[in-house]
């Protein structure tokens, strides 16, 4: 059943705008943080100097015990001028007497009038936060008291509204250049970024598609130096290699198999025909049913085994594991095995635990494993000692089979347990189906165990099962 996908996004693109949304949103936060920090940096630093300014107006306007006025603006004596604090209008400057009234100011009209408010000034705060006019527009008031002899005679007020404090018009557009910069030299840095790794990406989607099509002839560079790029593309690259193998193998064995199977089929044909013929009688008719007989055994063993592996693959055979005492199990299947050969000239040596211990396990199917592995050792040496020993750690009981056989080709052995897999010296000499290692393992694994080559060399082949103890 397939699932109608949504329409797909090239990766570079996907990335790009999830990237540049993303960075957007960020410069947006940055840039909303960075013009409040501004406007209140600007607004205490105003303020700052508004104070600086009356208090030097204060001190520079007294004569003997009146009030001098100043003599104009931007000039010693006299107003500062806006640009001293960087400001866009004059602010409003009043020269007043201790009750407040205004003896002279720098704008004919402001929000003050003629008079400041008593309560203004006879507040202990040098800085006031005030509003003014019909729209509740926000003044910050800044006064300075002219003294003489330590007596006050009067004060020195300076207002402005909290919107011209706060206008540093080219502050906010550098801050505006600066975060328009940031976006676009952040969109390419990703853009290209994106673009350099969604490229090996898509070459092995390609790849895939090629290898998906049965065209194994794949070309991946590996000239990628990010680590996890190399490790795709070179697992990739592994893994195609190895589906080649097989595939070549697959059509190797397919051909083995029917060959295998048809041969035991038309040996039996034969000698029947020749006995139904009359070509043979008697005592030779006889030998030809006993022939019959072993090579349809050995074809009923067969298709046992493909019937067993197909059950054990689709996780349709049920275990019974019960407790069993591991030396007496393993001595009575090897006793077994050595009164089932007829040859002789194989010599089978046991080493056992030196206490007793008992596992759960299945022991028709330990068995089953074991005959293979005990045949497979057979096979391999012909006349020899095969070597059979139990031992154990904390959490698992090990069952090695050792030949001294000349031993698994180093090319051979990542295929062993490959199903319907057979060694080049062994298919010629022996019939089978090449099922009896990959059923074992199966076996082994469905009693949460696992079977394994431990090592093969020159000198011998050592293949291990392990079984849990819990």
């Amino acid at each position: 059943m397939f699932i109608k996908n949504k329409k797909r996004i090239p990766l570079s693109r996907y990335w790009t705008s999830r990237y540049l949304l993303t960075l957007c949103i960020g410069l947006i936060v940055i840039a909303l943080l960075s013009a409040l920090w501004i406007r209140n940096t600007t607004l205490e630093n105003r303020i700052n100097i508004m104070k600086l300014l009356t208090e030097d107006m204060a001190n520079r306007i007294v004569s003997s015990n009146e009030i001098r006025p100043p003599l104009g603006r931007g000039v010693p004596g006299g107003f500062p001028d806006r640009r001293w604090m960087g400001l866009e209008s004059e602010p409003f400057i009043y020269i007043a007497n201790s009750d407040g009234q205004v003896v002279s100011s720098n704008r004919p009209m402001g929000p003050l009038g003629k008079q400041v408010d008593v309560n203004i000034i006879e507040s202990k705060e040098t800085v006031q936060k005030l509003q003014f006019g019909e729209n509740s527009i926000n003044f910050y008031l800044v006064k300075a008291p002219i003294s003489v002899n330590e007596n006050i005679i009067g004060w020195v007020v300076m207002m402005e509204s909290e919107i011209g404090l706060v206008k540093v018009n080219q502050e906010y557009t550098l801050l505006t250049i600066m975060i328009i910069s940031l976006a676009l030299l952040g969109w390419g840095a990703i853009y290209f970024l994106t673009k350099r790794l969604s490229r090996p990406i898509k070459e092995v989607a390609k790849a895939a598609k090629q290898v998906q099509e049965g065209d194994y002839r794949i070309h991946l560079p590996l000239n990628s130096k990010e680590e996890e790029v190399y490790e795709l593309v070179a697992s990739f690259k592994e893994m195609v290699n190895r589906l080649e193998q097989l595939e070549s193998l697959r059509a190797e064995l397919l051909a083995g198999v029917t060959h295998e199977l048809k041969t035991p089929v038309t040996s039996i044909s034969g000698l029947l025909q020749a006995i139904n013929d009359g070509v043979v009688s008697g005592e030779e008719a006889k030998k030809f049913l006993k022939i019959s007989l072993k090579e349809t055994t050995k074809m009923n063993t067969m298709v046992e085994d493909l019937l067993a592996f197909n059950s054990f693959a689709a996780n349709a055979v049920h275990l019974t594991m019960i407790k069993a005492n591991m030396n007496d199990l393993v001595e009575n299947i090897v006793y077994q095995w050595n009164a089932s050969q007829e040859e002789e000239g194989i010599k089978t040596t046991i080493s056992l635990l030196k206490t007793d211990l008992q596992i759960e396990v299945d022991t028709i199917r330990l068995e089953q494993i074991m005959m293979n592995l005990l045949n497979n050792a057979k096979q391999a040496i012909q006349e020899g000692e095969i070597q059979v020993s139990v031992s154990f750690d904390k959490d698992v009981v090990y069952i090695d089979v050792a030949d001294d056989g000349p031993g698994i080709p180093l090319n051979e052995q990542a295929f062993i347990f490959e199903r319907f897999f057979r060694g080049e010296g062994k298919k010629y000499l022996h019939r089978g189906l090449g099922l009896g290692l990959s059923l074992s393992k199966m076996i082994a694994q469905a009693m949460k165990g696992d079977l394994y080559l431990k090592q093969s060399s020159s000198t011998g082949t050592i293949f291990r099962i392990c079984l849990p103890r819990e």
